[in-house]
């Protein structure tokens, strides 16, 4: 619970919302791109970045992560990892499970370096997709 806690603080502290009560957390995407894992077990390549324009919502209180893409993609939270940073990143963690039932990683980077550009990744093992994100008004 305190783990929790401290990655909801931390996520407010980042992210610079309009509401100091609010649990409920609004990005748009700007677009996307897909790395996948060949037969060889080597990565390919990322594919060309798609624009999009899709609303996302991490909401701490469901603790749920929703994106509101075509197909509507559900990741219910199961575990809230801690928080890291480095010189260039600060890293927000989540276990997760899709609406398939098909475990997964859902992070939230700031890229520090890069003017705080955020980024969601969603980690599969074999496949992982990237969001560039920025917060909605």
């Amino acid at each position: 619970m305190i783990q929790k806690l401290l990655v909801i603080g931390s996520l407010f502290f980042c992210f610079g919302f309009q509401k100091a009560n609010a649990q409920s957390y609004n990005f748009n995407t700007s677009g996307f791109s897909v790395l996948e894992k060949g037969a060889n077990g080597k990565w390919g390549k990322w594919s060309d970045l798609e624009l999009a324009n899709i609303r996302v919502t991490l909401d701490t209180n469901k603790n749920r992560i929703v994106i509101y893409s075509q197909v509507i993609q559900l990741f219910q939270i199961i575990e809230y990892q801690p928080s890291t940073e480095s010189e260039t990143d600060i890293v927000y963690t989540f276990s997760c499970v899709d609406n398939d039932g098909v475990d997964c990683t859902v992070s939230i980077i700031t890229r520090k370096k890069q003017d705080n550009r955020k980024q969601l990744y969603i980690n599969y093992g074999d496949q992982i997709i990237v969001y560039n994100i920025f917060n909605a008004d």
